[in-house]
């Protein structure tokens, strides 16, 4: 009976799961995030090349 009674009184798995829990959030905002916004930094990166493309052809 001391075993089940010190098995309920631990918390060092309840706080394992916790803290995979919030990482699993953080990460599902992460990708979220970059779904949403990735499609405008590729614009971006487009943009700088093509003008960096431009200007090292106008001075040839």
């Amino acid at each position: 009976m001391e075993k089940l009674i010190k098995f309920f009184k631990d918390e060092q798995g309840v706080t394992a799961i916790e803290y995979a829990l919030i990482a699993s959030l953080i990460a599902v905002f992460i990708v979220a995030a970059l779904y949403f916004v990735g499609g405008e930094v590729s614009e971006t990166y487009d943009n700088v090349a093509s003008s960096l493309v431009d200007a090292g052809g106008a001075g040839s």
